[in-house]
């Protein structure tokens, strides 16, 4: 039996499609709940990360909260330690803050990525976080 821990099936929301990975580094899913549009210029994502899999630094003009709706996983912002976050977490991440996030390496992780302000623009995709980064967080 594997120590990984599985919750890709148990998800309150469809894992959705596999993303391209131009922004990520291993396998992560998209279903969007809410898309934007000119009534509620809102859109909610429901992203799900394999084991060990996260996305590229980044920057949303307008902001950015995460509701961990499942699994382990990580939010850093640059030059700030690391947190390891559970289900039941709640991020607020502020315009124009670098940050990333993505799973831990023995579990799925899942959340719920709120835009806040899309009219400020779109997210800003950086540098990947390399394996170097990401390994070091222990």
């Amino acid at each position: 039996m594997s120590n990984i821990q599985d919750i890709s099936e148990s998800v309150i929301f469809s894992k959705g499609v596999k993303v391209p990975n131009d922004h990520f580094i291993g396998a992560a899913h998209l279903e969007m709940l809410v898309s934007n549009d000119n009534i509620f210029n809102c859109p909610i994502g429901n992203v799900t990360f394999e084991p060990g899999a996260r996305n590229n630094w980044h920057k949303h003009p307008g902001g950015q909260i995460l509701l961990v709706t499942g699994g382990k996983g990580y939010y850093q912002e640059e030059g700030k330690p690391v947190q390891e976050l559970h289900e039941g977490d709640v991020i607020k991440i502020l315009p124009d803050v670098k940050h990333w996030h993505g799973a831990t390496s023995d579990s799925w992780f899942t959340h719920l990525a709120i835009s806040t302000n899309v009219q400020k623009g779109e997210t800003e995709w950086l540098e990947p976080v390399t394996d170097k980064e990401y390994n070091n967080l222990k």
